[in-house]
């Protein structure tokens, strides 16, 4: 067990018949390890990846690190294209505000060049600021872009697909292509598109630079894009906002991942995730549950909430963070069930999640 592991245990066990301060760990947690807390929210996206459109059950972070090297982006690359992030008309892209960028967690504030590269995946993150772009440009591996207002946040960040131990790769912002040799290896590139604002370019493996470069190339850094494309959140509890969205498309049209983080000051936190996959089996039919009139089904811990009846797809609210039934800090409750049910049944989804079009 790690520092940060023995913190946060600790911290659990003296608040397992109270409230949770969960400020007092996130404290905890980012003395102790930043570049850890970034990684796991990584891998938490990666886990939706492989249960949507693999149908994996119970994947730990180990299997996560064991299968890597066989993700769904790293497959033959799709038939047909995967889609784009909206354009956000009249938002100011990176190189006008860089001030901008992870403010706003239904925007992302750079695009892609699609006549050089093909978007697999995008993200945006209020805490840390950091918002990111994976991006296919032909070559054997996939190239990932992270940028934000700090270079501290950058820099700390663990590489994308290395187990937690060897993802700390220290980054200059010189424009220099450096190789780092932490588990398979790869390259890595820190510079600054505009002042204000921080940027690396990383990819695992034996991969020539021409790779990386031809990423960089592919960057457009004077438009803006909308984040939360094939699922929107129209109603959000009383004092919640969203504060993190993610997209994977890298396996499309086979297999679409959203997810959005929900929060509530001081401590609740709740995730909503939209997973399709062409292998998903239809629809459950044992509804115990009605949200604005459509079947949903509350699982027996009391914690996640499904709307049903979205083909070959699950959308979920999972709110059991801090503690099912808990107390936030300050004696706040956190999310309930009746706050689930407002997010589900305001949700808005794409009427075909295997055509972009149908997106707007």
């Amino acid at each position: 067990m790690t520092d940060l592991d023995q913190r946060i245990t600790s911290v659990l066990r003296e608040h397992a018949e109270g409230e949770t301060d969960t400020h007092r760990l996130l404290r905890g947690s980012r003395a102790l390890g930043r570049r850890r807390q970034v990684r796991r929210r990584v891998a938490a996206g990666t886990a939706l990846a492989l249960v949507g459109v693999v149908g994996f059950a119970g994947v730990t972070g180990a299997d996560l690190d064991r299968l890597s090297g066989r993700l769904p982006w790293a497959a033959a690359t799709p038939d047909v294209p995967a889609p784009l992030p909206p354009r956000a008309d009249g938002v100011p892209g990176a190189a006008e505000r860089p001030d901008l960028v992870g403010t706003d967690t239904t925007v992302l504030h750079l695009g892609v060049d699609t006549r050089k590269a093909r978007y697999l995946a995008w993200a945006v993150h209020g805490e840390p600021r950091v918002e990111s772009i994976r991006l296919d440009v032909g070559g054997d591996r996939p190239v990932l872009i992270e940028v934000s207002p700090s270079a501290q946040v950058v820099d700390e960040l663990l590489l994308d697909g290395l187990p937690a131990e060897q993802g700390a790769v220290p980054v200059t912002f010189d424009g220099t292509v450096r190789q780092f040799r932490n588990g398979a290896g790869g390259l890595v590139k820190g510079w600054q598109p505009v002042p204000g604002l921080y940027a690396r370019a990383s990819v695992l493996g034996d991969t020539d630079r021409d790779t990386l470069a031809a990423a960089v190339d592919a960057l457009r850094w004077g438009e803006a894009r909308r984040c939360d494309a094939p699922l929107g959140l129209r109603v959000l509890p009383r004092g919640a906002q969203l504060t993190s969205c993610s997209v994977d498309a890298s396996a499309f049209p086979r297999g679409l991942n959203v997810e959005l983080t929900v929060y509530r000051e001081p401590s609740a936190a709740m995730w909503v995730r939209l997973q399709y996959g062409s292998q998903i089996a239809v629809d459950r039919a044992d509804s115990n549950r009605t949200v604005g009139g459509r079947p949903a089904y509350l699982y027996p811990d009391g914690t996640k909430l499904d709307l049903l009846g979205i083909p070959k797809a699950h959308l979920t609210a999972d709110f059991g963070w801090p503690l099912p039934g808990g107390q936030g800090h300050g004696g706040r409750p956190a999310f309930t069930e009746a706050d689930a049910t407002t997010v589900l049944a305001g949700a808005q989804v794409a009427r075909d999640l295997t055509d972009p079009e149908t997106w707007d």
